[in-house]
């Protein structure tokens, strides 16, 4: 009994010298460390001497710096913007690789101490430091990591201890991933989890390296692909901000997918999004099961920074979860169905997969099969680079309410002015074209409306097209016959520019009228196919002819939308040239003129001016200040006004003002009225009716 207590009073003894030994090591640890890393004690920052701001005066671009608080390794960086310090980088963090390891030294060494007390204990020594991540997990956890969480859980999610934990992930998926199991990838979550908290979200803006979210992306990818899949069907991982799912498939499998629901913030109501498998995909598989992997993201687009961006001015921000998607190398291609996170009705979805390398969005690998008021559904392909798959809200599309009933409206009346424009030029053409000028003026007028027209009913198909998300194809075919149209329309309307001036300087008085005619059609439709063609042929093959969300021309990838606007200000410039000439012409006064012959002068260029805008297109120039960024929506709507009623701008100036038109259209509805009072007045004289009797006799 004696030699019983005797022992245990040993093993007490001994557990308080391996206790006493143990924070005696841990002091003289502290006192190493802090020397390190200041090097000298009285450098050591105090709490109450760390200020938020930089002190001094601020100039433009001036750069300045301070410690962090206590007990964090870093700086902050404040830059200076519009005369006040602004913080631009933090690299403060608490974490190190002794912190990661601390506890599981003590655990192991507490353990061996309790288990055999050896005499030796005394001299026990401190371990040799850590040199790298992988060796501390195969050290202290190598079965499930589980040893690195609870450090990282409880540290601060600072931008250094963001970056840090980055740069962990990395580490881990890079030497660590030969044999991930489902408790492997758990505590990896985890660690991943606790940086896309949305209290983390504000802080990833301030780490020096912005290719730190797009890292942390590939890692999570990197490592749930080496993932081996234990049972049939299972939910892996389930964090509140990322999720793993993964199952078994071959060429016998029924169509697949994997269904998520996520919050944003830490929200009862989630987001969903779902991915999917078609059946004639998985026919393509070999008999022999293949793993299927998918992760999902509900924060981390919030912080995914876009690289190399020289074609895109605007963010583009991402506007439902990322999922990303683990597939056996046969597979080509799935479905992604995402929900909105902004179902503002000004928030058009574009389906887009992650390039890892290239570090960016790319729109070409992705097709928008369906979009509703909250849903997108998207057809993508899938490679080795291009792994993970959101929506992203387009911020150069307006589509407001007012846009579309004046664009709709305006349309109709267009549509029903041009078509009544060409039944009056019709009715009145052998009256009006008795000179070669007016009749190569009134083939213009014809020219313009059957253009626009035509243009008109091809935007209204456009726009059908672009509700339903149709083949490529197709939307090539009908953003090209709107090209050309819109073209035709112009290049006509610079045709009739050269007229005008052919009409006021007499420059062309003997050319012939074929030669015009020929010159005329040459210009108004030759010139635009040239064009509408060379677009297409440079263009398709570099899929950047069409936009993404729209079944018009591009302007991200391939500037395909300048084969538009620079033949459309070229004849703007020019039409604003011929209204000065004519202007000038108009406004020479005869000799004796008085007051009111000038006030008259004036009234004639005034009308000369409102007649040329509209039928000259110069309305297009309102088009300019709708290509810049950021333009207030009041100029959209104004270029909407002015371009959707056209159609009835050309049928009152060009044709109801036209005092020739309206005298032959008088002339022409007074022999109609003649003729039918004449046909009455037979049918009614009954003097007739025995002309014909004695006829018949």
């Amino acid at each position: 009994m004696c030699e019983k207590m005797k022992s245990q009073l040993t093993t007490i003894c001994c557990l308080m010298l391996f206790l006493a030994t143990e924070c005696s090591h841990s002091r003289s640890k502290i006192q190493i460390k802090e020397g390190y890393n200041h090097q000298r004690p009285e450098e050591k920052p105090k709490a109450e001497s760390i200020q938020e701001k930089c002190h001094g005066h601020c100039t433009a671009s001036s750069n300045c710096s301070q410690s962090c608080a206590q007990h964090f390794r870093g700086e902050i960086g404040f830059t200076c913007h519009q005369n006040k310090w602004q913080k631009s980088t933090e690299t403060c963090t608490s974490l190190s690789m002794e912190a990661l390891f601390k506890d599981s030294d003590s655990a192991s060494r507490l353990s061996v101490a309790a288990a055999s007390i050896p005499l030796h204990i005394l001299d026990f020594q401190a371990p040799a430091p850590i040199g790298s991540v992988s060796q501390g997990i195969r050290k202290h956890c190598p079965v499930d990591y589980a040893c690195i969480v609870d450090a990282v859980k409880s540290s601060e999610a600072t931008s250094g201890n963001i970056a840090f934990i980055v740069e962990l992930l990395r580490n881990i998926s890079t030497d660590l991933s030969d044999n991930v199991t489902q408790e492997k990838m758990k505590s990896y979550s985890k660690v991943a989890s606790h940086i896309l908290d949305p209290a983390a979200i504000s802080n990833w803006a301030f780490i020096p390296d912005k290719n730190a979210s797009s890292d942390l992306l590939q890692s999570v990818n990197l490592f749930a692909g080496q993932l081996s899949i234990q049972n049939e069907s299972e939910n892996i991982v389930d964090e509140f901000f990322i999720q793993t799912k993964g199952f078994y498939i071959n060429h016998d499998t029924s169509e697949k997918s994997f269904n998520f629901s996520m919050s944003m913030n830490n929200a009862r109501e989630g987001v969903l999004g779902m991915i999917e498998i078609p059946r004639h995909e998985l026919q393509t598989l070999p008999p022999n099961a293949s793993q299927a992997i998918s992760v999902a993201f509900p924060t981390l687009g919030a912080v995914l920074k876009e690289a190399h961006l020289e074609n895109v001015s605007l963010p583009r921000p991402v506007n439902g979860l990322i999922l990303s998607v683990i597939l056996p190398d046969r597979l080509k291609q799935i479905l992604l169905t995402f929900e909105k996170i902004n179902r503002s009705r000004n928030s058009r979805a574009q389906c887009v997969g992650w390039h890892s390398r290239k570090r960016r969005w790319d729109e070409n690998v992705c097709e928008t099969m369906l979009e509703t008021m909250d849903k997108v559904k998207c057809q993508c392909n899938y490679t080795s680079m291009m792994m993970s798959f959101s929506i992203l809200m387009s911020p150069k599309s307006i589509d407001d309410k007012v846009l579309d009933y004046i664009t709709y409206i305006g349309l109709s009346i267009s549509i029903l002015s041009l078509i009544l424009c060409l039944l009056i030029e019709a009715t009145v053409w052998s009256r009006v074209v008795v000179t070669e000028i007016s009749y190569m003026r009134h083939m213009c007028i014809v020219n313009i409306a059957v253009s626009l027209l035509t243009a008109n009913v091809w935007f209204i198909i456009a726009s059908n097209f672009n509700k339903k998300a149709p083949d490529d194809h197709w939307c090539v075919a009908v953003t090209f016959f709107s090209h050309f149209f819109y073209l035709s329309v112009f290049f006509w309307m610079l045709f009739k520019a050269l007229l005008i001036l052919y009409g006021i300087l007499v420059i062309f008085r003997r050319m012939m009228k074929s030669c015009m005619i020929a010159i005329g059609f040459a210009v108004g439709y030759g010139c635009p196919l040239v064009i509408a063609v060379t677009t297409v042929a440079v263009t398709v093959p570099k899929k950047g002819y069409v936009r993404p969300d729209a079944c018009w021309l591009n302007w991200d990838n391939t500037k395909a939308l300048l084969a538009f606007a620079i033949p459309a200000l070229v004849t703007v410039a020019v039409n604003l040239t011929v209204v000065i000439v004519v202007a000038l012409n108009t406004q020479r006064p005869s000799i004796g003129s008085s007051k009111s012959q000038d006030v008259a002068v004036m009234m004639r260029i005034s009308k000369n001016v409102a007649i040329l805008t509209p039928l000259l297109g110069l309305t297009w120039g309102f088009g300019i200040a709708t290509l810049i960024e950021g333009t207030s929506l009041i100029f959209h709507i104004i270029f909407a006004l002015l371009n959707a009623f056209q159609g009835f701008f050309i049928l009152l100036f060009g044709i109801i003002m036209d005092h020739k038109i309206r005298d032959a259209l008088r002339v022409r509805m007074t022999s109609l009225k003649g003729r039918s009072r004449a046909a009455e007045n037979a049918s009614l004289n009954p003097n007739n009716g025995s002309k014909l009797t004695h006829r018949g006799g």
